[in-house]
């Protein structure tokens, strides 16, 4: 059996699944669920710094990548704290719906377009520009258009708006 195959079927039932301490509830949406989560401080303060909350709180659905704050905390010294401040908020703003992708994709889903795309499935974000998911290994790996990538580390953590899949790094747009 396939990598590709174990994900489409381990991800066929979405149970309850536990995020930096707390629990995330599929009745919930995006930020409801996030802001219990004790890895995503850090994203949680951007999202609000950024005003985004209002629009993840949305219909949707969305997919999120969702950084951990350990994620953050691999970016050069100052960074986050320079991103945070409101005369920064746009590319605030960029570098999170580059985060962000619409409809709600699982793994499966993802694990589809990869296999449909000879190993290396394009996905474009909400900020407009391109994300590349692929398998290294038995890890799915987004990369950046920088060169940068994130292994999803958590997947398939539903929201009553879409999907998280956490990941280990900050996805950068050009």
């Amino acid at each position: 059996m396939t990598v590709l195959s174990l994900i489409i079927l381990g991800s066929s039932s979405f149970a309850q699944k536990m995020v930096g301490g707390a629990a995330m509830y599929a009745t919930k949406n995006i930020i409801e669920n996030a802001v219990n989560s004790n890895d995503h401080t850090t994203l949680v303060a951007a999202v609000k710094a950024a005003g985004l909350a209002e629009t993840l709180q949305g219909k949707g659905p969305f997919t999120v990548f969702a950084p951990t704050n350990d994620a953050f905390a691999k970016l050069p010294a100052g960074t986050v704290d320079n991103l945070l401040k409101p005369e920064n908020k746009a590319v605030l703003s960029g570098v999170l719906t580059y985060h962000v992708v619409a409809g709600k994709w699982s793994s499966a889903d993802v694990a589809q377009a990869i296999k449909a795309s000879d190993g290396k499935a394009e996905l474009k974000t909400v900020q407009g520009g391109k994300l590349w998911a692929m398998m290294v290994g038995n890890d799915v790996v987004l990369k950046d258009e920088k060169g940068n990538t994130a292994k999803i580390t958590i997947m398939d953590v539903e929201q009553s708006n879409g999907t998280i899949h956490v990941v280990d790094a900050v996805l950068m747009p050009k």
